[in-house]
This record gives structure tokens, sequence and C-alpha cells, in this order.
């Protein structure tokens, strides 16, 4: 990447910024400033989430069970636990979706991580809700390289208790729901569309380490979503309510 072209990008992380910090979306990124290439993506996703300070975690997730994952971090500011409120009046969307709790620091090293490795560091599995927001009015309508350096829309994290014996769960039968003020919005079954969302975090702690520095004990993954994307609406309380993993509650202001 040249000198000049990361100017541009650091622009474009600029105008993404100021846009969510000031409620005032744009329509998408300025043509000259819009990623051309994945890791341009990434490159302003790294510079935005460098202004919201730790790093709490990673959402990964895959449109199609063979599709290469996409992954973006969440800020640490943006982490809260079950019954959250949440204030402001942008964008909102909403995803049921399963999380990790790391337990154990998996550091970079030349051998790949096994999948047994993977679910012996993770300490415990949760319900959970992203919240969607961006700088973008409308991100599922703007260039998907602009939408991906946005945070891939990610605007927040709630998440629910601990999953007892998680390990017995079937994830391809398991149903979900998701209610808002006590209507049904959703409701699905085995609708991850990773397909099996346990191959995206032996893949974050392998092939996303370049970018992760390794995935460390008390960082958060959220594995993608079951629901599709369901706008929130203000003053509402949101319900998600999983057949064997538990239950997940917030509120917007």
């Amino acid at each position: 990447m040249t000198g000049e072209r990361e100017k541009e990008l650091m622009s474009a992380a600029g105008m993404l910024l100021a846009a969510r910090r000031t409620n005032t979306p744009i329509e998408d990124l300025p043509e000259e400033l819009r990623p051309q290439a994945l890791d341009e993506a990434y490159f302003v996703q790294g510079r935005l989430a460098l202004a919201y300070g730790e790093t709490g975690g990673w959402k990964v997730g895959a449109p199609t069970p063979d599709a290469t994952p996409l992954f973006a971090p969440m800020p640490r500011a943006w982490i809260a636990a079950d019954n959250a409120e949440l204030v402001g009046n942008r964008f909102r969307g909403l995803e049921a979706e399963i999380a990790f709790l790391i337990g154990k620091d998996l550091p970079p090293r030349d051998q790949p991580y096994s999948h047994d490795e993977i679910v012996v560091a993770i300490a415990s599995c949760h319900p959970a809700i992203e919240v969607i927001e961006s700088g973008l009015a409308d991100p599922l309508k703007a260039t998907r390289l602009s939408m991906i350096a946005d945070l891939q829309m990610h605007g927040g994290f709630v998440y629910g208790e601990p999953v007892t014996d998680w390990q017995r769960i079937d994830f391809s039968k398991e149903h979900v729901s998701l209610a808002v003020d006590g209507v049904l919005r959703v409701k699905r079954t085995g609708s991850n569309t990773a397909g099996d969302l346990m191959r995206l975090l032996p893949w974050l702690a392998n092939e996303g380490v370049t970018r992760t520095g390794g995935l460390r004990a008390g960082q958060w993954v959220t594995t993608g979503s079951w629901t599709g994307v369901e706008r929130g609406i203000a003053h509402s309380r949101v319900d998600v309510t999983f057949s064997t993993a538990g239950e997940v509650h917030l509120r917007f202001e």
C-alpha cells in the first residue's frame, strides 16, 4: 500500500468516525476513498477501532457454509451484560447470535490450533444480541467494502447467562426467536448462515491472527447472525430466546 493510498484510507476512517459520532450518516464513502480490496477495508476497520479504545472481542461470520469468514473488532466499551439499556437514536439493527468467552490465551504460533484446542480454551458459551449501527445511512445498500470497513456494521454486543453443557448442543437443530415489545419478529431453526458455527473460531484463531494478534482470555467471539438484521425501535424491549442456549434481553432508550 502506497503512502498516498494510506492517507486516503485514513480519510475514509475519519469520515466514518465523524458520521457515527455526530449521528450524521453518509450514503457511502466518496468513490476515491472507498476500499478497493478486503485488506483495505480491514485497514479502515483497524483505524476506527483504535478510536474506541480497547478491543473486547471479535465478531466473525460467513454468509454461506462454504464462504470465507469475515470479521471485525468489537470495542470493549460497547459490550454489556443481559438487560442492558442502550441510549441514542441512530440506525439500529438486531441480530440473535451465539457467543463465546475466551478463557485461555491463544497466541500466534506456527502450528494451527485444532478444533479441540479451541474448545478447551473457551470459558463459556452465551446467547447474545449484536446491535447493528453504522456511519452509513443504509449499510446494506452501500458499497459492500464500505460496509465492511465501517466495523462491519457493529454497534454493540449484549450477552446472556452462560449455557450449561454447551458442547452437547446440536446447533443445526437449535431454535431461535427474536421479539420486540412481545411481538415475534423472527423464528428459525439451525439458521446460522455460516453453517457449522464452530468452524469460525479455529479460522479466527489461525487465519485471522495477523489482525487479531491472537485471541486473549477475557475476549468475546460472537459467531454470526441466526435471524438476519431486524430493525430496532426506540423505547422498546428486545428478547432473544434459544431453545437450549438460553435467552438474552436489552432495552433501547
